[in-house]
């Protein structure tokens, strides 16, 4: 489902430590967003609470016509489950998992049966190209093809938006231009929303758009044409 997030006016605030002020801002369907910012600027915290992880202390936020920040803790769960994805920076995966077991994990959450969900993990990591590495186990993968996995994971279950949180940090050069280029490429293929948490403009240079937030505002934003 292509469906527009947006931001109006987001606060946040740790004691006296201002995290977000009056943060507003509208992500369109299919559009690739990269966000940066120095270390304390409010970038992750922008991230967490734009996909519901957080609540703002004022400010709304919007999927499509629903009011993510209006939301109980439950249905706000359940909409992180269901219609969105994510990418952390060290895949969070489970290692006692295979690799087909952790991306058929959402749709056996969404009630999916076993098997079928298997069958759907195995298409999305052959597609990923990890064809034949669907019982190991994260242990027994490098560090670009667990990073696959957790991108595979994130879009089994076709969300509206992606959210990746420094999905490269973890990554040598070579290989975390390998994961953005995949990463990109199946969001816009599947349609998906993504939006990139990253301190590395080389990764934000594989985006369509860029968001600087200084100091808990939004200093910049703009075009960055095509991506790669």
């Amino acid at each position: 489902m292509k469906e527009t997030l947006r931001s109006t006016n987001l606060v946040k605030t740790y004691g006296p430590v201002s995290a977000l002020a009056e943060v507003s801002l509208t992500v369109e369907p299919g559009e690739s967003l990269a966000i940066m910012g120095p270390s304390g600027s409010g970038k992750s915290t922008l991230l967490h609470v734009l996909s519901g992880i957080l609540r703002p202390d004022s400010g709304t936020v919007w999927l499509g016509d629903t009011d993510v920040t209006g939301l109980r803790d439950h249905e706000r769960s359940r909409l992180r489950r269901e219609r969105f994805g994510f990418v952390f920076q060290d895949g969070q995966l489970v290692d006692e998992l295979s690799a087909a077991e952790n991306v058929a994990f959402p749709l056996l959450l969404a009630g999916w049966k076993r098997s079928k969900a298997l069958r759907e993990a195995s298409r999305w990591l052959e597609r990923l190209g990890l064809s034949g590495m669907e019982s190991r186990k994260p242990g027994e993968m490098s560090g670009g093809q667990a990073q696959r996995v957790a991108i595979a994971r994130s879009l089994v279950h076709r969300p509206a938006v992606v959210f990746a949180d420094e999905p490269t940090g973890a990554l040598d050069q070579a290989t975390g231009h390998e994961v953005m280029q995949i990463l990109t490429t199946v969001c816009q293929m599947s349609g998906a929303t993504l939006i990139v948490v990253t301190h590395d403009m080389e990764v934000a240079k594989w985006c369509n758009r860029l968001v600087e937030i200084r100091d808990a505002v939004v200093h910049d934003d703009r075009k960055l044409g095509v991506g790669r």
